[in-house]
């Protein structure tokens, strides 16, 4: 009888080029498909950097990243409101290379195809249910795949600045607010 050697469980090289290059042109076909389907809309003055579908997107995962932090009833969609315009102002502040890697993140999230095969998100971003929007959270944090951890500590860290930068968050936190400075 002869043994057949079992493959072996490392990546080769070659792999890893193979993924990176498909990686790189999904990425580059769901901006493209995403820029040439976005309908014009009425420009939002409160935003810089972040489309409509975009706010979308980060709209449905701000309630689950922030789950249990923002405040109960009506003064949640305000502050949850807040959360989207402050994670603009953060993307606004990243370098040029930043904000495009970000762009490219929410045009692969937004995308029906992309957000689908990526994310595992069926629905659109505004009726997914906060469980598989959780889900999805997890998977990417959890990946095996540096892309998706990164993807998701970028959602992450942008959506806790957004939130505790924000004087609505300091009250259940116990923070004063900063100091301010008066002329004496």
């Amino acid at each position: 009888m002869t043994e057949t050697a079992a493959p072996s469980p490392r990546i080769t090289r070659r792999t890893l080029l193979k993924a990176g290059v498909a990686g790189g042109l999904t990425l580059l076909a769901a901006q493209w498909l995403y820029t040439r389907n976005s309908a014009p809309t009425v420009p939002d003055a409160r935003f810089v950097t972040l489309d409509p579908r975009a706010r979308a997107v980060v709209a449905a995962i701000v309630p689950v990243l922030l789950e249990g932090a923002l405040p109960a009833g009506d003064a949640a969609a305000a502050a949850g409101d807040d959360v989207v315009i402050g994670v603009d102002k953060a993307i606004a502040g990243l370098p040029a290379a930043a904000r495009k890697e970000v762009g490219q993140l929410f045009s692969l999230l937004a995308l029906a195809p992309s957000r689908c095969l990526v994310a595992g998100v069926w629905s659109p971003w505004q009726e997914a249910s906060p469980a598989a929007i959780a889900a999805f959270l997890a998977r990417w944090r959890d990946s095996r795949f540096t892309l998706l951890r990164s993807a998701y500590a970028a959602l992450h860290q942008l959506v806790m600045a957004a939130w505790y930068g924000n004087a609505r968050a300091w009250p259940a936190i116990g923070y004063p607010g900063p100091p301010s400075l008066t002329s004496g």
